[in-house]
């Protein structure tokens, strides 16, 4: 009899991730950095800030969404399957 861990399905795979994920992450960096662009544009009398974090904020979240969809397959899953 072999032995499985609990809660895993024997031949199914984990999804790569779910695209709410990418989406949040996307919004929530325009989201913030740019809330910040807005309050350093107050605070200092300018009006380009803004848009340095809006771009900044999408930026990020496209790296944070490229760092999270593209991680290698996990050793240990593989030797568990054979």
């Amino acid at each position: 009899m072999t032995q499985q861990n609990p809660g895993s399905a024997p031949d199914e795979e984990s999804p790569a991730g779910d695209p709410w994920h990418a989406f949040g992450y996307l919004v929530a960096g325009v989201a913030m950095y740019g809330f910040l662009g807005w309050l350093a544009d107050r605070w200092l009398g300018t009006s380009f800030l803004v848009v340095l974090g809006i771009l900044l904020g999408a930026g990020l979240g496209l790296y944070m969404t490229f760092a999270r969809f593209n991680r290698p397959p996990d050793p240990q899953s593989k030797q568990e399957k054979n």
